[in-house]
């Protein structure tokens, strides 16, 4: 059966990557509830084990696709590559209903705008204490402040090399970690406990998964606000990031 499977996933590349991802996820969904009872996202976990993973795969093969280079992986590949990637991407806003923005009012828009700007100017000033001189590299580690999937589109759209990508999503995964640890933590603090304050925090933190955990430990009924903003905030970011303020930034560092 094991030797059936394998001449399978070998001849089904794209088939064996699906198995490879529901497994992770499935593995990262119980390490979650096991170990951290859902205070750390399954997605997180499984973010974690998928870096792990391609790191593995590149001392292995020597290659440049991490585990995607071994033959059985290489369905992966086509799996990660841009055209799933974007599908992805536009699915995660797919139903959502412009006029349920308009709750939030002003002040929502205002929290989107704000939070992009906001964490894109802290990663770029990271990116060039670091001494990161290039307005590519720049933009990319700042557009991965912003969530770890602005970042890499911004990379591919600005032709950043991979070791900066690989930075940028870093980035953005330590931020959604942080958010789904700190969240049930200040939430009485900065009054998280209406649904206005959750969308507008979705707004402000952006990062999807790290909001919707962080505010599923707070209170679960707070978490279709935050996610809903959320999902807008990397919108917004895919928007502006390659595009206005990498122009910005080409003209203070170019």
């Amino acid at each position: 059966m094991l030797e059936s499977l394998t001449e399978l996933f070998d001849k089904y590349h794209l088939i064996a990557a699906f198995a490879v991802i529901g497994l992770t996820m499935y593995l990262a969904y119980w390490v979650s509830a096991r170990f951290t009872r859902g205070k750390l996202h399954g997605s997180a976990i499984a973010i974690m084990i998928g870096l792990a993973l391609a790191w593995f795969g590149g001392v292995v093969t020597g290659g440049e696709d991490g585990l995607a280079d071994i033959s059985l992986f290489s369905g992966l590949g086509l799996m990660g590559g841009g055209m799933l990637r974007d599908l992805a991407i536009i699915a995660t806003a797919y139903g959502v209903q412009f006029s349920e923005i308009r709750q939030a009012g002003v002040r929502g828009v205002i929290a989107l705008f704000a939070g992009v700007i906001v964490s894109f100017v802290a990663g770029g000033v990271v990116a060039v204490g670091f001494g990161y001189t290039d307005p590519v590299d720049i933009t990319t580690i700042g557009a991965g402040a912003v969530t770890y999937i602005v970042g890499p589109v911004t990379g591919a759209t600005l032709g950043a090399s991979s070791e900066v990508i690989a930075l940028s999503i870093a980035a953005g995964l330590v931020k959604s970690i942080l958010t789904m640890v700190a969240t049930p933590m200040t939430a009485r603090l900065i009054g998280l406990d209406n649904p206005r304050s959750a969308m507008i925090f979705g707004g402000m933190i952006g990062t999807t998964s790290g909001v919707a955990a962080g505010l599923a430990a707070t209170d679960a009924r707070l978490v279709p606000y935050g996610a809903m903003t959320a999902t807008f905030y990397t919108g917004l970011g895919i928007l502006l990031a390659p595009t206005l303020l990498f122009l910005v930034v080409r003209a203070i560092a170019g």
